[in-house]
């Protein structure tokens, strides 16, 4: 009798945990008797549904003393570009929701990324190339902004009284977007004009062939120039040039354009993740130069072990995702599964890089990806 209840103690105790809940960022201690994750949630009445980020996974088994991490999904309304639309997050910051995008460089948006995800629209306005055409002039420029008014800030075109322009100032700055300025002289004799930037473009063998940075955006400069009219019947049959001056030079925009080879292939051992990743990206459409990309930058981040863990950050897995529970939208099983780890991965650098070799250069360029 005496075993019995010595073993009945054990096994009561085995039971008992005293957890950590981490439930959207607000940490709560619960004693529960159980021995998965969903026991700890079920004791704390933590309701997990479809789509909702649970770490680690409900049926996995908790320690007696562990973390559990719950974010709720929620619905974002967001507008990209002008678009509205409706995407699902666990994200607690406009931050974290913009990088589970894959939107991080050159964007602007409504609110701060530390502020909480909350009902209101999201506004996220992506850089696109302007093509500005002022009294004949044609200026190439680059903008985030949202607006037709903000995208001519950027580019450095000051409008003046009288000036017309072919879209609305308040319409949406899309890619590829013309916009045509008709000049106005002020009073007939002084005339603002644009002057286009040039461009530079300059080898750098730190980046692959077919990779091109701007590494200083252009801006258009400003010519003031003053002219003496020849009126007659009140037309004008002439004009002649009084002073001409450079209110504002042109900012030279400079494009870096790789000249280093693609990094090998080399042998792939079959069954490997390296194998793995290589079929998934052909999946993609991407081949074997886009896969060499592929192979350094995840040789240089993780050596494509799917348990690498950065010790001071915190990134996780072969693509070495901060934090490593981002994974789990595209598995449960991100943890250990190198096959989830992977398509997270090259969805993460096709939303934010394009392609592999986007995401190398990237890489080469700042020491990061």
């Amino acid at each position: 009798m005496l075993a019995v209840v010595v073993g009945g103690t054990t096994a009561f105790t085995a039971m008992h945990k005293d957890v950590t809940v981490d439930v959207d960022g607000q940490e709560v201690q619960v004693q529960a008797f159980g021995r998965t994750v969903a026991d700890v949630l079920a004791a704390a009445d933590v309701q997990v549904g479809e789509g909702d980020l649970v770490a680690p996974s409900l049926d996995a088994a908790v320690s007696r003393s562990g973390l559990v991490v719950v974010r709720h999904g929620r619905e974002l309304e967001l507008e990209l570009d002008g678009e509205e639309q409706t995407v699902w997050t666990t994200a607690l910051t406009v931050g974290e929701a913009v990088d589970a995008l894959g939107l991080r460089e050159g964007v602007r948006l409504s609110a701060s990324r530390s502020a909480e995800v909350g009902r209101d629209v999201l506004r996220v306005s992506t850089q696109k190339s302007i093509h500005l055409v002022v009294d004949g002039q044609v200026i190439d420029g680059v903008s985030s902004g949202a607006t037709v008014r903000e995208a001519l800030k950027d580019i450095g075109l000051v409008l003046e009284e009288g000036d017309q322009v072919s879209v609305p100032l308040d319409a949406a700055a899309v890619d590829g977007l013309v916009v045509l300025v008709t000049r106005a002289a002020s009073g007939g004799e002084t005339v603002t004009e644009a002057m286009p930037f040039e461009e530079e473009r300059v080898e750098d063998d730190t980046l692959t062939k077919g990779t091109e940075l701007v590494s200083q955006a252009g801006r258009a400069g400003v010519r003031t120039t003053t002219y003496r009219l020849d009126v007659v019947g009140g037309v004008v049959v002439g004009r002649t040039v009084v002073a001409s001056v450079v209110t504002t030079p042109p900012v030279k925009q400079v494009v870096r354009v790789g000249t280093a080879d693609l990094p090998p292939v080399g042998a792939v051992d079959p069954g490997s993740a390296q194998a793995l990743g290589r079929s998934m990206a052909a999946q993609r459409g991407w081949g074997d130069d886009q896969f060499a990309c592929l192979l350094a930058l995840w040789n240089k981040e993780s050596g494509w072990r799917w348990n690498a863990e950065n010790a001071s950050s915190g990134a996780y897995g072969i693509p070495q995702s901060l934090p490593g529970s981002k994974m789990a939208t595209a598995g449960a099983d991100w943890r250990t599964n190198p096959a989830t780890q992977i398509e997270w991965g090259l969805g993460y650098i096709a939303g934010r890089y394009g392609t592999p070799c986007g995401a190398w250069a990237h890489s080469q360029d700042v020491g990061w990806y």
